[in-house]
């Protein structure tokens, strides 16, 4: 697989000043550029993450792909070119701030900019988060995950998987419909959901400790309307989370404890339970939606739907004690 992982996002917005601190006071971004059109954010040892710019600066948001080098990145553009979409060659320029060797750019087909890079420059000096938190997890998996809103889910399908070669995770179809892909051992770097409109839905940036999403979730509770989506956890990548409004008009999902998978093996299925196993209601749903989604949560619990809890070295501990009843669970599940 030629991508490897969501390197980079790039967002315009008309609330540049508010970004500052929605960055790093809540989210817990490192803000380590400010211009009058940008704030450039980190996240770990990634010189760059993520890209704010006002209105005048930059009008259009971007996607950064990572590649593993030049001969990828030139793979990638012949391809590209060869599905009839013109491909732009960033330049020195452009490419150095976007902290990166060389990049291409071309758009998909609902107008999303899409960027291919390789080369992310390291930070010599170390990740210092904007509030105390104790890190995000991204390395070989990336920043997180991108969800975009779409108007017609298939020709955008039949580009991100054939041209692009993203694979798809899995999918469902009820309380709306939706796609989910991978490029790494995370569950899922972009998934697409059929609104009729198109644009961002959200990103989500997973923590290394789950007391890092609850206390997030308190810093949200403490700004009306900040919530979007309660706290609750997903079936398909099981990750703990809830989504926070942010200063533009797209969701931030915080969470915890996304799955891994193994991509050469993986097989997609469809997910018939919807989007979350608890939790994540979701006011931004119409009434009939936001019922059919209550329900399918009710029916996961009826049903005994369960999944393990993902965790990494160092953020976690077994608790003592055994359970004869919870032993012979296990056994029999």
């Amino acid at each position: 697989m030629e991508i490897q992982a969501l390197g980079y996002v790039g967002l315009p917005t008309v609330a540049i000043d508010d970004w500052a601190a929605y960055g790093t006071k809540f989210l817990g971004l490192q803000l380590i550029d400010r211009t009058k059109g940008y704030l450039n954010f980190r996240m770990d040892d990634r010189r760059q993450r993520l890209v704010v710019s006002n209105d005048s600066a930059d009008r259009s948001s971007f996607f950064g792909w990572e590649v593993a080098d030049a001969r990828a990145l030139e793979a990638m553009a012949t391809r590209v070119e060869s599905a009839g979409i013109a491909v732009e060659r960033l330049s020195g320029q452009l490419a150095s701030q976007r902290r990166v060797k060389e990049a291409i750019a071309f758009k998909d087909p609902v107008g999303n900019r899409l960027e291919v890079f390789y080369g992310a420059e390291i930070a010599v000096d170390p990740f210092v988060p904007g509030r105390s938190i104790s890190g995000f997890r991204t390395g070989p998996l990336g920043m997180g995950h991108a969800v975009l809103h779409v108007e017609h889910l298939d020709a955008a399908l039949e580009f991100y998987t054939k041209v692009l070669g993203l694979r798809v995770s899995d999918f469902f179809t009820v309380p709306y419909r939706a796609y989910f892909f991978h490029v790494n051992p995370r569950h899922h770097s972009f998934a697409m959901i059929e609104t009729g409109r198109n644009g961002i839905h959200h990103l989500m940036m997973e923590l290394t400790m789950l007391d890092d999403v609850g206390q997030g979730y308190d810093l949200a509770h403490g700004e009306k309307g900040r919530i979007a989506t309660t706290l609750g956890r997903h079936i398909n990548d099981q990750m703990v989370s809830f989504y926070a409004r942010t200063p533009s008009d797209f969701f931030i999902e915080y969470g915890w404890g996304g799955r891994s998978i193994e991509p050469a093996t993986w097989q997609p299925e469809e997910i018939t339970y919807g989007a979350s196993l608890w939790g994540h209601d979701r006011d931004w749903l119409g009434p009939e939606q936001l019922a059919a989604a209550r329900e399918l949560k009710l029916k996961a619990a009826e049903d005994g739907l369960r999944a393990p809890v993902n965790v990494m070295d160092g953020n976690y501990t077994v608790a003592p004690g055994a359970c004869a009843w919870w032993d012979s669970m296990r056994k029999t599940g």
